[in-house]
């Protein structure tokens, strides 16, 4: 498969790796870079060798997606949180600290490979590595997902995320109080251009709009709901550090706490039609234990204030 770009005035004077790099967000740099070494990019009609070529405005690129290196994906004895099941579909409770599916970095231990053994079935829509999978939750993300196990469910199941008529909704802490009860951000998120590893609230890349509602203030972080209206990677995390006040324990866009595992974000509501009944179900998952007791400390601490 071949994809075009055009150089536009926004991104002139950028690498050719960090441009596809944008470009190609199921991609990673050094995949990228491979591509360009075996003279699979072009620009302006020339085949390119050199990742660090400088682009200019108005050009042209080319580039010939190169299928990475295949990752077998084996079931795995897993144990899973399945909170429904049917013929179509099942929702699951994922635990901090569960990748959804492999990749280069996590070739097994994730949820795709727990699937494959506890379901016969699983829809082939997101092909081998991600079969039946119709939305994620990253690592350090706990709650809710609804995986699909036939085309069908798929189909319907994604096309309803894509529309924004299936909700989801989010409980995180964050860092400090925030100054508004409620509102909502929009902006654009892509990659953050000094750090291609990291998403970021960018002039230009793709809309991300996310409702948030403070349910509770303590002395020094905050409980707030989330809704989410679009679906982009890290979209809550990047939000949250845009509004000053990143999810606590984010140790990619906040700060460490040595008490925690991860983020204190968990997906605890989950709402869509079904795709074969067509009557809306509607899921709730308790907050985990350690978050939990992150808050009931918060609520000691507030009382002793």
């Amino acid at each position: 498969m071949t994809e075009n770009f055009q150089v536009l005035q926004e991104n002139a004077g950028i690498r050719l790796d960090m441009f596809l790099l944008e470009k190609l967000q199921d991609c990673s740099r050094s995949h990228i870079k491979n591509m360009i070494e075996k003279g699979l990019v072009s620009v302006d009609g020339k085949v390119v060798t050199k990742a660090g070529t400088v682009l200019k405005q108005n050009s042209s690129v080319s580039a010939e997606i190169l299928q990475p290196e295949e990752i077998s994906t084996k079931p795995e004895n897993i144990k899973l949180n399945i909170m429904y099941e049917d013929g179509d579909l099942l929702v699951i409770n994922k635990p901090q600290g569960l990748v959804v599916h492999p990749c280069s970095s996590t070739k097994s231990g994730t949820l795709v490979n727990a699937l494959l053994f506890h379901i016969k079935d699983l829809s082939g829509i997101n092909g081998q590595l991600r079969p039946g999978i119709v939305h994620r939750l990253d690592k350090d993300t706990s709650g809710l997902l609804v995986v699909a196990k036939n085309d069908f469910a798929h189909k319907s199941l994604a096309e309803q995320i894509k529309e924004k008529s299936a909700q989801r909704n989010y409980l995180a802490v964050l860092e400090g109080n925030l100054k508004d009860e409620s509102g909502t951000v929009e902006t654009f998120i892509g990659r953050d251009p000094r750090d291609r590893k990291k998403m970021a609230v960018t002039t230009s890349g793709r809309v991300a709009i996310t409702e948030f509602k403070v349910l509770q203030h303590f002395k020094e972080c905050c409980l707030v709901e989330f809704s989410l209206k679009t679906g982009r990677t890290h979209q809550i995390r990047v939000h949250a550090k845009y509004l000053g006040h990143p999810v606590v324990g984010d140790r990619v866009y906040g700060h460490e706490v040595k008490s925690l595992d991860g983020q204190l974000l968990h997906a605890y509501k989950l709402s869509f039609v079904h795709p074969r009944t067509q009557q809306k179900m509607t899921f709730e998952a308790k907050l985990p234990d350690y978050f939990e007791n992150y808050l009931k400390k918060q609520r000691v601490l507030a009382d002793f204030a």
